[in-house]
């Protein structure tokens, strides 16, 4: 009887030496004092150094974000955001044990948005609400913020109650800390202003490498997309490239004014001063992030330039749209053609003639800036208008 006793113990022993243990974070499910800018105890800042912190919600009342979901789990929880000057924010800490190379985990969060989320634009220094969605990036390294290896990543994040999102993960090397980091939807032609919102984190609990995890389901709480009508003349176009279908949502504009004597301008080039072939870079003409829907800030330049059309019906232009670099040739050519068409239609409801337009995406192709810094792609992002004609019919390209 003894000796099957010490057989069984040894048993046991060896069947829970092959059995890894789950690896517990620290403070998974961010408690802390609601503040902003500080970190929930046990995780560490790794955002741009000029930039602060991420923050502790809910706020309660008329806090600083006016930040006041409930959490998910127990009291508070983090909110991460992304901000319009390329900035974005992200927390580390040190496991207790490494993932290891090889091997396979499962890890979850619950992940949310908030609708209103009010901080100062970067950029322009106004009030802005960075409720943007954007999307949740989990990395593995050997120092904090060190971002070895992208274990996962989420969708952009749109839904504004909690939801749980689950990983499988399999890292290429021996890893000590975990980053999670919100990041703009890709591909980004601009950065823009949003936030994610995390709550009661998992373990991340080793798995065998042939268990299968069940997919996330994504849930559609976007507003539905309202497609423009099409004038019964159609937009002549000169581009050759047919995109796949961009959802536009226009603003109806106002009812059109009546068209006063005094001269008007294309971009602050007079009539005279303009030149078959001349191109001239819309300024203040703003489009929301990878999207063709016009900001409502831009109409008076839109109007500005359907005065001028519907002043001087023998100006023939081309709407030409342009993109940075950063992402793939087909999003490129698909998004630059959608808002060139967008500026086109908005145009002709404005009363310009058909005749008087055509419109082409150039993609990334005609870039007059380097892809290198923020500047440079805010550059390359334009809207042109190019000058084919000064008669009832546009001249042919060369």
């Amino acid at each position: 009887m003894k000796l099957f006793w010490s057989c069984f113990f040894c048993f046991i022993a060896l069947f829970a030496q092959g059995q890894e243990a789950a690896i517990e974070l620290t403070n998974p499910s961010f408690e802390d004092f609601p503040r902003p800018s500080n970190p929930p105890r046990g995780w560490y800042d790794c955002g741009a150094s000029n930039e602060t912190p991420p923050d502790v919600h809910p706020e309660g009342g008329e806090g600083a974000f006016k930040v006041n979901m409930q959490a998910q789990d127990d009291l508070t929880y983090l909110g991460m955001v992304v901000r319009d000057n390329d900035t974005w924010e992200a927390v580390s800490q040190r496991l207790k044990v490494p993932v290891k190379k090889g091997k396979c985990y499962t890890f979850s969060i619950y992940v949310a948005r908030s609708i209103i989320y009010e901080s100062q634009s970067r950029t322009t220094k106004e009030p802005a609400n960075y409720a943007t969605p954007a999307k949740l990036r989990i990395w593995a390294g050997n120092n904090y913020c060190d971002k070895a290896e992208l274990l996962g990543e989420t969708k952009e994040i749109i839904n504004t109650r909690w939801l749980k999102r689950e990983f499988r993960f399999e890292p290429k090397g021996d890893y000590y800390y975990i980053i999670l980091e919100a990041f703009y939807k890709t591909p980004v032609l601009f950065p823009y202003n949003g936030n994610v919102l995390l709550d009661n984190a998992s373990a991340i609990q080793p798995i065998p490498c042939d268990e299968e995890v069940l997919a996330n389901t994504e849930l559609n709480e976007e507003t539905p997309q309202i497609i423009p009508t099409i004038p019964n003349e159609p937009i002549r176009t000169t581009s050759t490239y047919t995109p796949p279908s961009v959802p536009n949502t226009p603003i109806t504009p106002p009812p059109t004014p009546a068209v006063s004597d005094t001269g008007t301008t294309i971009g602050g080039v007079k009539r005279d001063e303009l030149k078959e072939g001349q191109t001239i870079v819309m300024e203040n003409l703003y489009f929301e992030a990878d999207k063709s829907l016009i900001r409502s800030g831009s109409y008076v330049v839109l109007d500005d330039l359907s005065k001028f059309l519907r002043q001087n019906k023998d100006v023939v232009i081309e709407v030409g749209g342009h993109t940075n670099g950063l992402p793939e040739d087909a999003f490129c050519d698909s998004l630059s053609t959608a808002r060139a068409k967008t500026v086109a239609e908005y145009l002709l409801r404005k009363g310009v003639q058909p005749g008087q337009l055509t419109y082409k995406g150039y993609g990334k192709r005609n870039r007059i800036d380097s892809d290198s810094t923020l500047e440079g792609r805010r550059r390359n992002q334009r809207v042109e208008i190019k000058i084919l004609s000064f008669d009832d019919k546009p001249t042919e390209k060369k």
